[in-house]
Parts: structure tokens; C-alpha cells; sequence
């Protein structure tokens, strides 16, 4: 049995690692409630660029008369043979299983689509490091594929500080390359977020654009009934609520924006639309990476939070052990007392 001295040592240094974890327990949960704020800011924006996309599509001519095909190339329709997969990981540990199931995900999309070329698109250092591990990279700049699952593309330290103007450039360049035909469908994996205990892992299709405002999930995960638990209880802790956010007044505002009236445009509406559907297809990936960001909180929060109650029981444990060293300690001097004073 190890002495007492060096039990206190252990149950100092313990106590030094739970001050730790509470501390980034809180942190976590000061960005989970500024990123449930951004995402919710988001909404509005969200709602009323497909609303004017659904205006313009009634007043629009989008379809060729001769071919009937899309005019606009973000609305053609290929045969998937070569996917792209954006790939959407945290930069950092710490959070529990976040990364581990996003991962997973990932596996069984690729695994499902084993018989097509998929290239992947990782942002997230995470992400990164596990894909780099078993699939080659692309050299920049070359038309060759490196293998039939490829990297295409790395973007780390993304969703530190999101921005709009970050996510718009990397998604422009999947846009160019869709509209070049040198991929036919784009895909991303992230983990979708509604509240604490509402999440699920997604795979959804961005492009081609199939209805304005519809979500096209391809692959879905929901988290275990333990789990949201363990989440709950670290967001009550932590004075979170587990209820999903209301809607807004400018939420509602968007939702009354009049469809059938027939505005007046200064550009034909079919220009319009075609200016306006890729930063919609922007829009759903910068949503996807604000939901990834506050779900990863969320499970930051959570795995702390469980850090914090395992060093409590562990402390609790050196304790006990301490003090019945040191109960032993006092009953083998008194035993050596009894005994020196009967020997007398």
C-alpha cells in the first residue's frame, strides 16, 4: 500500500485535473451558446433566399425547350460515378466521440459507395489526419486521380472563427469543379444540431440542387437514448437549455414573404436565379459547418463534464484508501504501545 504522503500527492494532482476540466467544461459551454446563437441568426437569411429562389422559379424559365434540360448547370442531373464528399471534423480532441462518429459515418458512405470514385474534401485537422492515413492525396493542380478514394482537398483551422467569406471561397471552387463535369455529385457528412439532446449524424447531397428548401439525406445516425442523456445532464449543469430555440420574429417575417406576387425585376429572372442558386448551395454548407461547430461543443462539454465527475470518484476513492492508511498507521502504534507497556 502506498504511503500517505504520497496519496495526498495523488489526490493533489487529481484535484489539479478536475479544476481543469470544469474550467474547459464552462468554456465549452460559452461557445456552444454563441454558436446556437450564430446558427440561429442564420435562419432567417436561410429561409428568405429560398423563398425569392421559389418566387423565381415560377417566373423563371429554367428549362431548355429543345433538350429539356436545366439551363442553369447547378441544376443538371448526372449519373454518380465520381463524388465528391466534404468532410466536416473538429480541429481538436477533447470531445469525447464527436470526431470518432463523424468518422464512422464516413466509412459507411464510402462503403456504400463502393463500386464509385469518391475524392474528399476534409475540413477539420481530424478529419484530415484519419483520411490522410488511408487514402492517397492528389497533387495540387493535377487532372490524374490518385486512387479511386482520393483527398482533394484539406481545410484546417476552419471552424475555429467561421467565417462566411471562408466557407464561400472553398465552396465556390466544388461549384466550378461540379459545373466543369469533373465531379457529378457533392455530398457532406456532418453532425446536424438542433439542441443538446436533438442531434443526429447526416449525410446530405447538396448538388445537383433537386428542390429548393428540401434537405436530401442520403445517410442518417442517431445518437444512443445513454448518450443524449449524458449530454442533458451536462447542459443542466451547466445552465443550458435542452430545448430546441423558438422562432424568431424575423424567422416569421420570412415565412409570410408573398411567393405569388408578381414582382417587377430589373434582370430577367432567370439571371437573377442564376446568381443567387450558388450562394444557396454556399449557404448549406456554411449551415452544415455552424451546426458541426456547436455540436462539437456540445460533446466537448459533455466529455468534461464526465472528466470532472470521474476525478470527483477518484478523489473520493484516494481518500477513503488515505485514511484507512493512516487509521492503520495509528493502530500499529498503538499495538506497539499496549505491547511495550505489557512486556514492562
Amino acid at each position: 500500500m502506498a504511503n500517505i504522503r504520497d496519496i495526498r500527492r495523488r489526490i493533489r494532482s487529481v484535484k489539479n485535473t478536475r479544476q481543469i476540466t470544469k474550467a474547459m467544461k464552462m468554456v465549452a459551454a460559452a461557445k456552444l451558446r454563441r454558436a446556437q446563437e450564430r446558427a440561429l441568426a442564420s435562419r432567417p437569411y436561410a429561409l428568405m433566399i429560398t423563398n425569392v429562389l421559389r418566387s423565381l422559379i415560377e417566373r423563371g424559365d429554367l428549362m431548355d425547350e429543345k433538350t429539356g434540360e436545366p439551363k442553369h448547370p447547378l441544376l443538371a442531373k448526372r449519373p454518380e460515378q465520381n463524388i465528391l464528399l466534404v468532410l466536416v471534423t473538429g480541429d481538436r480532441g477533447l470531445a469525447g466521440a464527436f470526431n470518432a462518429n463523424v468518422l464512422k459515418a464516413a466509412a459507411k458512405f464510402i462503403a456504400f459507395f463502393k463500386d464509385k470514385n469518391v475524392s474528399i474534401a476534409a475540413v477539420g485537422r481530424k478529419g484530415r489526419d484519419y483520411m490522410r492515413r488511408r487514402y492517397p492525396v492528389r497533387p495540387a493542380g493535377s487532372k490524374d486521380r490518385a486512387g479511386r478514394i482520393e483527398i482533394i482537398g484539406e481545410h484546417l483551422n476552419v471552424l475555429g472563427k467561421l467565417e462566411y467569406e471562408a466557407v464561400s471561397e472553398i465552396v465556390e471552387r466544388i461549384i466550378q469543379a461540379y459545373k466543369d463535369a469533373e465531379i457529378d455529385s457533392i455530398y457532406v457528412i456532418y453532425n446536424e444540431f438542433k439542441s443538446v439532446i436533438s442531434q443526429r449524424l447526416i449525410a446530405q447531397r447538396i448538388l445537383p440542387v433537386q428542390e429548393i428548401g428540401r434537405r436530401e439525406v442520403a445517410l442518417t445516425e442517431e445518437f444512443p437514448v445513454e448518450e443524449r442523456e449524458r449530454m442533458g445532464e451536462a447542459a443542466l449543469g451547466a445552465g443550458i437549455s435542452l430545448r430546441e430555440p423558438g422562432e424568431t420574429e424575423l424567422e416569421r417575417q420570412a415565412k409570410e414573404f408573398p411567393a405569388n406576387v408578381d414582382y417587377i425585376y430589373e434582370q430577367p429572372p432567370g439571371e437573377i436565379f442564376a446568381g443567387i442558386l450558388p450562394r444557396y448551395v454556399v449557404l448549406q454548407i456554411f449551415q452544415s459547418m455552424l451546426e458541426s461547430v456547436a455540436a462539437e461543443n456540445a460533446a466537448r462539454m459533455t466529455a468534461m463534464d464526465s472528466a470532472s465527475n470521474n476525478a470527483s470518484e477518484v478523489i473520493d476513492s484516494l481518500t477513503l484508501t488515505m485514511n484507512r492508511a493512516r487509521q492503520a498507521a495509528i493502530t500499529k502504534e498503538i499495538i506497539e504501545i499496549v505491547s511495550g507497556a505489557a512486556a514492562l
